[in-house]
């Protein structure tokens, strides 16, 4: 029973991510390898991250939430920002598309994520003996996660690689990319400032993610119709 449970949790955690790059033409255009270099981006991201968190931010006694404190880490979690732009502009990649290059990207650096940030978590607490819920909310809050990220990756094309794009649409392009990179600082307020419950903490993640998706979908495609 701990096992059927660990690789449910796994499944839903890791499954979308395969699902993603299998049920869309990023396996027919072999962008395998784009998807590995934005996951060693996002590990030198997160390393540099990690050595900013610990010269930068002060240990607390207690959880609550410190305002400066998670101004601070919100400021170093833009970091995130650089890395996809790097990712998308200055990593080489093969003859593929604008579309299909962001997609990657996204895919790579959200994969990277669920690994670095779920895997030991859920390889030890999900084969306990008794049920919870925590890991498979977890799961799910990956899978917002790479909608998330790759929203992020779309408009970060859309700001980086496209330059004939609607002038109108610029403000609400930067903004949508704002937005989701300020997410993390989002959900951390809901939950320490605001004591959210976990599961009600992932309701949110789940709706923003689908509501940014479309909102980011309709932009990029807005900004697709002046090449068409």
């Amino acid at each position: 029973m701990t096992f059927f449970h660990f690789f449910n949790c796994a499944a839903l955690t890791f499954g979308p991510h395969a699902v993603y790059y299998k049920a869309t033409p990023l396996s027919e255009y072999d962008t395998f390898s784009t998807c590995i270099k934005a996951a060693i981006v996002y590990i030198v991201t997160t390393l540099i991250k990690f050595v900013c968190f610990a010269t930068f931010l002060q240990v607390s006694e207690h959880d609550g939430f410190d305002l400066s404190q998670e101004i601070l880490k919100g400021l170093i979690g833009f970091l995130d920002v650089a890395g996809l732009y790097y990712a998308l502009t200055q990593v080489s990649h093969r003859s593929i598309s604008q579309n299909h290059k962001f997609q990657a990207v996204g895919l790579g650096w959200a994969f990277a994520d669920a690994v670095l940030h779920r895997l030991a978590p859920l390889w030890v607490g999900a084969k306990g003996l008794e049920f919870t819920w925590e890991y498979l909310l977890q799961g799910l809050e990956s899978n917002a996660n790479l909608v998330f990220t790759v929203s992020l990756a779309a408009l970060g094309s859309l700001m980086w690689l496209r330059k004939n794009k609607p002038a109108a649409l610029v403000p609400f392009i930067y903004v949508s990319a704002g937005i989701l990179a300020a997410m993390p600082s989002i959900t951390s307020y809901l939950r320490k400032g605001l004591a959210w419950e976990f599961p009600r903490v992932v309701s949110f993640e789940l709706s923003a993610s689908l509501l940014m998706a479309f909102v980011t979908w309709r932009l990029f495609s807005a900004c697709q119709r002046p090449a068409q």
